[in-house]
């Protein structure tokens, strides 16, 4: 086989590989959570998330370098469930309670859409009643045992469930 064959067999394979490339996604980027420092603010309040117990939330949506921030899992299922606007999310994180302290919650982020979670508990959150993340079910229970409350997956969290109609809106005093 001479060189110039050779070197037209190659051109035309390397050819054929990026054709066939061509239609082929390699599917959006992975997202890694970020921890919240003492700065990091609420996307939908402003509220400092560092300064509130309970679990908090962050959602990457394409195009967008950083995440939208929540100081309560209620807050993140609303937006989520009832956007203003749709969206590509990218991922969503919670705080695995389970491992983290609710009164001073750091790290341990889960992927929000493989947890359980505990609605309906006597914990509150940054806003009042919120909803509880862990990535174990035996954790879940042991909260639901202590503090009451129903154990979901992430898929049967519903939009009632998550209204907004507390914090701000009682608040006689702002």
């Amino acid at each position: 086989m001479t060189s110039i064959r050779r070197t037209l067999i190659l051109v035309a394979l390397t050819a054929t590989t990026l054709l066939a490339a061509c239609g082929q996604s390699s599917g959006p980027a992975t997202v890694a959570p970020l921890e919240i420092t003492r700065d990091t603010s609420c996307s939908l309040d402003g509220m400092l998330l560092a300064d509130y117990p309970g679990p908090k939330a962050q959602i990457f949506y394409a195009g967008q370098a950083e995440p939208d921030f929540f100081c309560d899992t209620v807050e993140m299922f609303h937006v989520y469930l009832t956007p203003e606007q749709v969206r590509d999310v990218r991922g969503i994180f919670v705080q695995d309670m389970g491992k983290t302290a609710w009164d001073e919650p750091h790290g341990h982020w889960i992927d929000a859409k493989s947890a359980y979670y505990v609605y309906g508990s006597k914990r509150e959150g940054s806003m009042g009643p919120t909803i509880a993340s862990f990535a174990l079910e035996r954790d879940a229970t042991k909260f639901v045992a202590e503090y009451g409350g129903k154990i979901y997956r992430f898929a049967d969290i519903q939009p009632a469930m998550v209204v907004l109609n507390g914090g701000v809106l009682n608040d006689s005093h702002m």
